[in-house]
């Protein structure tokens, strides 16, 4: 009986052998192969079954064989584990391959648009001067558009706005002014802020125009506020915008709600000064208006114009990068043309 037990026993262990030494041998049969011959209900535990039949010294002779075949077993079926992990890094290193000599991708990082980079400028300006930053709707009334600003409705000033009504008296605002009058129906003086947005008027799209554009302005409402005080700010500003070398000048003018108003020009970068194309040969580029607060205004919303001063400036956040950056067309903000907005 014994001779048989050996013999299906070498039988089993070349069986197990062959197949744990297979080549198509995959992890779901490696797996198979494990319980069939290791298993508790395996092959190997049926020969140890049979041993009660047998002497003891039968046993201890079957029992060694059975133990070899375990102990090769397990080695095989090591062996066959890291063969298979290694093929699977070979797959998968195959699969992942990187062409070196592939051209490499090319990632486009994105830069500050130059409307951006002015308006950080003329807010890092007037941070440092102590003014601070005051927000308000793009879609106003006109109290507050117009009426508070001391523009009528038969004010001829109207005329320049050629105005976008959403209904009688809702309307996109035509500039950023509007926030000033809501600072000061809010607060009471001193105050010293900049606002800053888009604004909206009827203007025929060309090289100098567009329906929408950015607008900074300021306002600085306190006692003993002087015109001089109004033109060492806004030649302190011109100069770090434009540069130490640039002149500035104050010519008079007209706005509805400052008194006395002024246009505020800079010198011309390309010539110096001393005229060219560019500023018409002037050699000055206009770049915003300014004046005192005219009491009219403080009257409307409830300051006593004889008590309190101010001054109020603003300016097209267009123009001033057009000047800056020497653009000549203010469409260019907004065509979204790579090529020209990663110059900046």
């Amino acid at each position: 009986m014994i001779e048989e037990i050996k013999k299906k026993l070498e039988e089993a262990k070349e069986e197990g052998v062959q197949a744990l030494k297979s080549e198509k041998l995959d992890r779901e049969s490696l797996k198979d192969l494990r319980i069939k011959y290791l298993g508790r209900k395996g092959i190997l535990n049926a020969f140890l079954k049979q041993m009660s039949l047998l002497s003891p010294e039968e046993k201890r002779e079957i029992g060694r064989m059975v133990n070899e075949a375990k102990q090769l077993f397990e080695e095989l079926i090591q062996t066959a584990e890291e063969r298979l992990n290694e093929k699977q890094s070979r797959e998968r290193l195959e699969k992942e391959r990187i062409d070196v000599t592939a051209p490499g991708k090319i990632i486009n990082i994105g830069k500050k648009h130059p409307l951006n980079l002015i308006m950080e400028e003329i807010k890092d300006f007037f941070f440092e001067m102590n003014f601070s930053l005051a927000e308000g709707p793009e879609i106003e009334d006109d109290y507050h558009n117009f009426e508070a600003l001391n523009i009528p409705k038969d004010h001829p000033a109207r005329d320049m706005h050629d105005t976008l009504f959403v209904t009688d008296n809702i309307l996109l605002r035509t500039h950023t002014s509007p926030v000033q009058i809501r600072t000061m129906l809010s607060q009471k003086p001193p105050i010293r802020i900049i606002t800053m947005g888009r604004c909206y008027r009827r203007d025929a799209v060309d090289s100098t125009h567009s329906p929408m554009f950015h607008q900074v302005e300021g306002l600085l409402v306190d006692k003993d506020v002087s015109m001089g005080d109004l033109k060492g700010i806004i030649t302190s500003f011109v100069k770090r915008i434009f540069g130490e070398d640039r002149k500035v000048r104050f010519r008079p003018s007209f706005f509805p709600f400052t008194e006395p108003s002024a246009e505020v020009d800079v010198s011309c970068g390309i010539c110096g000064g001393k005229g060219c194309r560019s500023c018409g040969y002037t050699g000055w580029l206009e770049i915003m208006g300014a004046g005192m607060v005219d009491p009219e205004v403080f009257r409307s919303v409830g300051y006593d114009p004889f008590e309190y001063t101010g001054f109020a400036f603003g300016m097209g956040i267009e123009r001033i990068a057009m000047l800056k950056y020497n653009i000549d067309d203010i469409r260019l903000f907004y065509d979204n043309d790579l090529r020209f907005l990663s110059q900046f």
